[in-house]
Parts: C-alpha cells; sequence; structure tokens
C-alpha cells in the first residue's frame, strides 16, 4: 500500500509540475494525459498516464507491444515498472508544443514536439520526437543547444526550461497573428506532418527574450549545407499555416 501510495502521489505531482506536458482530452470527458519517456528496465519507452478522476490513473504503454496497461487506485498494488515509470519517467511536452532555445536573449533554435498519442494500441502513431529547427544562417557552437542531435536522450529538458534557457514560445506565437508561419516540406518523398520550417517575418519581443525574423530550419539540413529557400517563396508554397491558429 505504502508503495501504491508514492506512486499515486507522483501521479498527481506529475500533471502539478509540468503543465506543459499535460494534453486535455474532449470536454465531455475532463481526462487529461501526459507522456513519459522511460528508460527503467531496458531501452528507451513512451508510456501515457492519463488521470480519469481525482484518484484514479491509467497508464499503458505507447504500443501494445510494451505491455503495460494498469490502472493506479488508492490502496491496490502496482508492478515494479509502473512504479519505475511513474516515479521516474521523464514527461514529454505536450504534442503541437513549440519551444526556443536562447542564446542572449535571442531565440536562436525552435523546438517543435510531436508527441500525438495513439488512440489505441493499434494506432500506428510514430513515437514521440523534438524536431531542432535552429535559424539558418547561426552557427552550430555558439547559438545551438548541446542536445540538437537528440533532445530527448539529453534529459535535461526541464532543467533548461526552468533555466530559462529553454522557453515557451506559444503565447508568443498566438498572440501575433500573421508574424510566423509553418510550412509543411515540399519534397514528396517525405510523408511526415512533421517535416517542414517556421518562416518568422518579423522580430517578436517578449519579455524574457525575443524571436527573430528568419527562417527556422531542420538542423540536419544546415550541417550539410542546404540553405532553405528564403521566405517569400517558402511562403508561396501550399499548406503554409499561420501559427497563431495551429493548434
Amino acid at each position: 500500500m505504502l508503495a501504491h501510495a508514492l506512486t499515486g502521489a507522483a501521479c498527481v505531482q506529475l500533471f502539478e509540475r509540468y503543465p506543459l506536458a499535460v494534453t486535455p482530452h474532449a470536454a465531455d470527458t475532463g481526462y487529461r494525459s501526459l507522456v513519459l519517456l522511460s528508460r527503467a528496465g531496458g531501452p528507451p519507452s513512451f508510456f501515457v498516464l492519463t488521470q480519469a478522476s481525482d484518484d484514479l490513473f491509467v497508464i499503458r504503454s505507447w504500443h501494445r507491444g510494451g505491455g503495460v496497461n494498469q490502472q493506479i487506485r488508492p490502496g491496490e498494488p502496482v508492478p515494479v515498472i509502473v512504479r519505475q515509470v511513474v516515479t521516474g519517467g521523464i514527461p514529454v511536452p505536450r504534442d503541437g508544443a513549440l519551444l526556443g532555445w536562447v542564446t542572449g536573449r535571442q531565440v536562436t533554435v525552435m523546438l517543435a514536439v510531436h508527441s500525438r498519442q495513439p488512440e489505441t494500441w493499434d494506432d500506428p502513431v510514430p513515437v514521440p520526437e523534438i524536431r531542432v529547427l535552429p535559424m539558418a544562417g547561426t552557427c552550430e557552437p555558439l547559438h545551438w543547444p548541446p542536445f540538437t542531435a537528440g533532445p530527448l536522450d539529453d534529459g535535461r529538458l526541464w532543467e533548461y526550461l526552468e533555466r530559462g534557457q529553454i522557453v515557451d514560445v506559444g503565447p508568443l506565437l498566438s498572440g501575433s497573428a500573421g508574424s510566423a508561419f509553418w510550412v509543411p516540406s515540399a519534397d514528396r518523398r517525405s510523408a511526415r506532418h512533421e517535416d517542414g520550417c517556421i518562416v518568422v517575418i518579423g522580430n517578436l519581443p517578449a519579455q524574457e527574450y525575443w524571436l527573430a525574423a528568419g527562417v527556422y530550419t531542420d538542423h540536419w539540413m544546415l550541417r550539410e549545407g542546404i540553405m532553405p529557400l528564403p521566405a517569400g517563396r517558402l511562403l508561396a508554397q501550399p499548406g503554409v499555416v499561420d501559427l497563431a491558429e495551429r493548434r
């Protein structure tokens, strides 16, 4: 019972401490959920923790092959793996979150979070990832984060957020209609909806940082010396979305 009480308390703390990771469900259910990355007992694995009521949580593996599908109720025992995931797992920012890596006071790299949760175990949804999109023309050693090649492998994402080295640019963009846009990849060989770049057409100031005008694109392309098209040509492509309206 004591072990379960600790797990239940940890569930509550996760939802309270990491609001940027919490995904609200449909209004008629009131459920909330978040994604956890755990390295307990093997290679990195993802889990979905759902708050079904004040005293009931449900945790399940990202896909059926993970094998975990467990209710967490007061007074009921839970498997060791569940306690390990809940107490030691790292929350992943919610799907669609846009973060910024700050150098000095300027955002030089955008971090686009893709963590859409599978509706069922059989739903073929890719595992969560964070796409690192530096501003074209920046210098890697000085302006790119140390975790560029693997943001979820670093393990210090939330530390960077607490220190202000990573900021949530969502509130800034939601109030800046017509200033920043998501441009999907024009490469028809890419079936991933996550592929694309961000175009900011005017400097956007916030209280603690500012987001410079420019094109923020995949860091692997920049490493290979592949520069994006000019902003005007990118914005003329089909499928462009104003980030003030993106959900």
